[in-house]
């Protein structure tokens, strides 16, 4: 059967899939014609309670992704458009390969749980992490490249997440930081990219197996580091997107073989569970790599996704876990640096200046009373003239996260200058109660209000009203207002806004 002519795919790949499919390769290959099915996750912070009613909310849904609650197909049509959705900048939805919802949903955390996501970027499986946290417990979520980072912070910040820092860190030297620290980790490996050349067309290009090899080189690194922040009787997924075996089930034998207080086990949710029963998923091949069978077991713990057995590219992941008898690491070392949310290039470490952390927190609580209509918890802390928030119960303080760059330290609260308070973009968004009272103002989601809102333009409002507002549409937040003399101003971030 010949190559399809929508994907050349490299000979030394067609080669070794042939050789071990066998017989199924026809139909894999034939996958690499049929259309993709774009597909899009549900965010629960902001849906939590109206399961029934998402489909009459988005209506572009077309049917249920098998491996998890939260994740929607949508069909591929150009005139729908999700992602232009003000619904999407209200962080209702994270659109995401149907096939990467399958790591964090092999093992969801539990609220109040520490919970670290060690190569985040752009934010996918980190946002599905937060969603089963429900804002309780702590979200480390960390991407080594500063670009990737503060795309990262920003899809943090537009689902809500109020509980999350974001971190620019190699993953070496966050293990140094954090050891036996972390409930789950989650190690969404650099990879080959083999199961995106339907969608990634560079990928193809850089395909080489010198590349392989470096790839199974440095995620080896990053489990060891991984290891090392794992608390005794903690779990790691670690995931690829790529079918090479010596990225797959060659990563976690060596790991397995390094490390004997780990062993994989299989997974609980039912969702995976039926779709590898049904054949839509498919067990570890202990037998495609060269001393496998000792590990055979273990490695048929881990699942795989094939194009020509469920709609989705390639995926590949495994749960491990480590022993509760493990020997335990030294707790959390402390000190405290920031990256400032807005501004992630730039470091500011000192604290603020001009005004103490007690007079900062005053001025917020002053806003929040009127504004908020009640005051959030957790730990304040002030880099600058940004007030942010660390989650309640999570063991770190501002000097905990010294030597660190950070781009999110928990919830922004928003600036401090000139003895008042400026809300950030990041608590107009966050996923909090919102009591009776709270100063909300709606927009009309049948006119072109809310399109309006997101290209930066002013809108009318209500002579009476005075001051700040949630902006919201059909009760779901977009960001800040300044009501004066009937306008409402525009506080929508200049960079977000739409041409």
């Amino acid at each position: 059967m010949s190559e399809p002519e929508t994907c050349a795919l490299p000979l030394g790949f067609t080669d070794r899939m042939r050789r071990l499919l066998g017989a199924e390769y026809p139909a894999f290959l034939a996958s690499y014609d049929k259309p993709r099915r774009p597909a899009l996750r549900v965010n629960p912070l902001r849906l939590d309670g109206i399961p029934d009613g998402v489909r009459e909310l988005l209506p572009f849904l077309a049917e249920r992704v098998p491996f998890t609650a939260d994740g929607w197909y949508y069909p591929d049509d150009p005139a729908l458009r999700p992602g232009r959705h003000p619904y999407h900048e209200a962080g209702l939805y994270y659109i995401q390969e149907a096939s990467a919802m399958i790591p964090a949903a092999l093992c969801p955390p539990r609220p109040g749980e520490r919970v670290l996501d060690l190569c985040a970027a752009p934010g996918g499986k980190a946002t599905q992490l937060a969603g089963a946290l429900r804002g309780q417990g702590l979200l480390v979520a960390n991407e080594i490249h500063p670009g990737r980072a503060a795309v990262l912070s920003g899809n943090i910040e537009r689902m809500g997440i109020p509980n999350a820092l974001v971190l620019n860190m190699e993953p070496q030297a966050l293990a140094e930081r954090f050891p036996c620290f972390f409930d789950r980790i989650v190690v969404d490996a650099p990879c080959s990219g083999e199961g995106m050349f339907r969608k990634e067309p560079q990928a193809v290009q850089m395909w080489s197996p010198e590349n392989i090899a470096l790839c199974a080189a440095r995620q080896a690194e990053i489990l060891r580091a991984a290891a090392r922040m794992l608390a005794p009787g903690g779990t790691i997924v670690y995931s690829t997107c790529t079918f090479a075996p010596e990225e797959d089930e060659g990563s976690i034998l060596t790991f397995l073989r390094e490390h004997p207080d780990f062993d994989t086990v299989m997974t609980d949710a039912s969702a995976i569970l039926a779709c590898l029963a049904d054949g839509r998923l498919d067990a570890g091949r202990p037998d495609w790599v060269p001393g496998g069978t000792e590990y055979a077991g273990s490695l048929r713990r881990a699942v795989r996704l094939f194009p020509h057995h469920a709609d989705g590219e390639g995926h590949f992941a495994v749960l491990l876990r480590r022993r509760a008898d493990a020997a335990s690491g030294d707790a959390v070392s402390g000190g405290a640096v920031s990256r400032r949310a807005e501004r992630p290039g730039r470091r500011d470490n000192r604290p603020g200046r001009g005004i103490s952390l007690p007079d900062a927190f005053r001025l917020f609580r002053d806003f929040a009373g009127s504004v908020l209509g009640y005051i959030p918890e957790g730990i304040p802390c002030l880099f600058g003239e940004t007030l942010s928030l660390l989650p309640a119960g999570c063991d770190l303080t501002a000097e905990s996260l010294s030597g660190l760059r950070v781009l999110r330290a928990g919830l922004e609260l928003g600036s401090v200058a000139g003895g008042r308070f400026t809300p950030a973009h990041a608590l107009a968004m966050a996923a909090l109660p919102v009591p009776d009272g709270a100063r909300r103002y709606a927009l009309d989601s049948a006119g072109g209000q809310p399109a309006a809102y997101l290209r930066g333009e002013t809108v009318s409002c209500p002579s009476e009203l005075a001051g700040w507002y949630t902006v919201t549409v059909d009760g779901f937040p977009l960001g800040w207002g300044k009501a004066d003399r009937g306008v409402m101003k525009n506080h929508y971030p200049k960079g977000l806004r739409r041409g």
